[in-house]
């Protein structure tokens, strides 16, 4: 972190270059079912699984393994994605 980030007293200007690099893993919950083995064998392309969210529900998203924030699918293009609604804080986690 540059030197005189901290000096200054101002934590919005801390630079991030330090942990920019550090690679994360991002994984979002879109809904979850269970189903027996051999439904799972079953299911070929095309195939549609119900999950237990309804649309409109907010999804999860977690960085490493944890929980830090609820969201949105949105759709821009042809591509799919989510938006951020709400951060989790570390004690509601």
């Amino acid at each position: 972190m540059a030197d005189n980030d901290y000096a200054s007293g101002d934590e919005n200007n801390v630079s991030l270059d330090a942990v920019s690099d550090i690679p994360v893993q991002v994984s979002v919950v879109l809904g979850k079912t269970t189903m027996q083995v051999n439904q799972l064998l079953k299911l070929g392309r095309g195939a549609v699984v119900e999950l237990d969210k309804k649309v409109g529900e907010p999804i999860e998203i977690y960085v490493n393994n944890r929980l830090v924030a609820r969201g949105e699918v949105v759709v821009v293009e042809d591509r799919i994605g989510v938006t951020m609604t709400e951060i989790i804080k570390a004690d509601q986690r």
